[in-house]
């Protein structure tokens, strides 16, 4: 359980820093020297330089059709994402455009509230549920600059409409469609996943706890604009905690990189209509490390806010989550002792985002 039942100082909104037109950010968001982005120096994959590698695009749609070659083909790409990127992104993925725009729109229409009427949803860190400025507890820590919103979705027992927001209207009934399709989404991920460790089918879902006790849940990044784009980041790097995580990003403005095979940051080009998928810290530790979370981070904008929603589909908190024992053999014993996700979460909670420092001190003693 969370011991932290408020914020070690008062919580100051990233966009009413925003909007205040400040010419410098405070130095609560400057970053040490090493963890800037070098925005002008750094070899980031974009457009306009094609020789570094972008991670790859997956066309779903294959999956859905009678052509067993063309499913088996999919099958083996989303696995060799898995084991050698930890990202890429689906298209022809089942869920409407439609839906995607509208569920971008309500919460671009909620982060522009009065915010009087925002703060009604203020979160603590006891759950991180509703409208928040801060990961981590730690009392004078560096911020990253962002604002979100976190809410449940599943299991039922944590599900509570009261801590969704209200405004705008009909939001609720656009949230609770969007992650519907969220969770079957992820549902037959790991059914894929499962398979191309060869495994049975249900052997991800059942260590997750089964399907009516995995988490969802949904957190909705605001990242204002920024006077100083070059001294802060939207978000640290860090690794999800969680199992996998699908992003709708903000076609318009890039801003997600990808720590590459090199250990240079990759910038990720969003496809059309495409969600980006990766893997997080619990799929690793149960696949014993045959797929990977990666380290990710967001840089910011000078000229433009930029949103994302980011879905989290998470083991049941109090079930073991080691790795699997079908696995583990002579040749490949087990890289992490066993942990819940529970315990695993007051990391990045307590902590805030911290690169792999968390997974890295479960790897087992060799």
């Amino acid at each position: 359980m969370n011991i932290f039942q408020d914020w070690p100082e008062p919580i100051v909104r990233v966009q009413s820093l925003s909007e205040s037109n400040l010419q410098a950010i405070p130095n609560r968001y400057v970053k040490p020297l090493a963890q800037r982005p070098n925005l002008l120096s750094e070899n980031y994959h974009t457009k306009n330089n094609p020789h570094t590698a972008a991670i790859p695009i997956i066309d779903l749609g294959a999956i859905y059709t009678n052509d067993i070659t063309l499913q088996a083909k999919t099958l083996d790409e989303i696995s060799k994402a898995c084991r050698e990127w930890g990202f890429f992104q689906v298209v022809n993925h089942g869920m409407s455009p439609q839906l995607m725009e509208r569920a971008k729109e309500i919460w671009r229409e909620f982060f522009h509230l009065p915010m009087e009427l925002k703060n009604m949803h203020a979160n603590s860190p006891k759950t991180y549920e509703g409208y928040g400025s801060r990961l981590g507890v730690e009392k004078g820590a560096i911020l990253d600059w962002s604002d979100y919103y976190y809410l449940h979705y599943q299991p039922l027992s944590l599900k509570d409409y009261t801590k969704w927001p209200s405004l705008p209207l009909h939001c609720r009934e656009t949230l609770e469609g969007y992650c519907k399709e969220m969770v079957k989404l992820c549902e037959n991920l790991m059914t894929i996943l499962s398979k191309k460790l060869g495994l049975q089918e249900d052997r991800l879902q059942n260590a997750f706890g089964g399907k009516d006790e995995a988490g969802g849940c949904l957190r909705v990044n605001y990242y204002p604009k920024c006077p100083q784009p070059e001294l802060t980041l939207g978000l640290s790097p860090h690794s999800d905690p969680g199992g996998l995580t699908i992003l709708l990003p903000d076609e318009h403005v890039a801003g997600l990189h990808v720590r590459g095979s090199d250990d240079a940051w990759i910038t990720v080009e969003p496809a059309p209509h495409a969600l980006i998928v990766n893997i997080g810290d619990q799929i690793q530790m149960l696949s014993n490390s045959v797929y990977k979370s990666i380290e990710h981070r967001v840089i910011v904008s000078p000229a433009e806010e930029r949103l994302s929603l980011a879905f989290f589909y998470n083991p049941k908190g109090n079930v073991p989550i080691e790795p699997l024992k079908e696995l583990v053999t002579v040749d490949s014993p087990a890289l992490y002792t066993s942990t819940t996700y529970d315990q695993y979460r007051q990391f990045i909670r307590t902590q805030g985002p911290r690169n792999k420092s968390h997974i890295d001190e479960l790897r087992s003693p060799r």
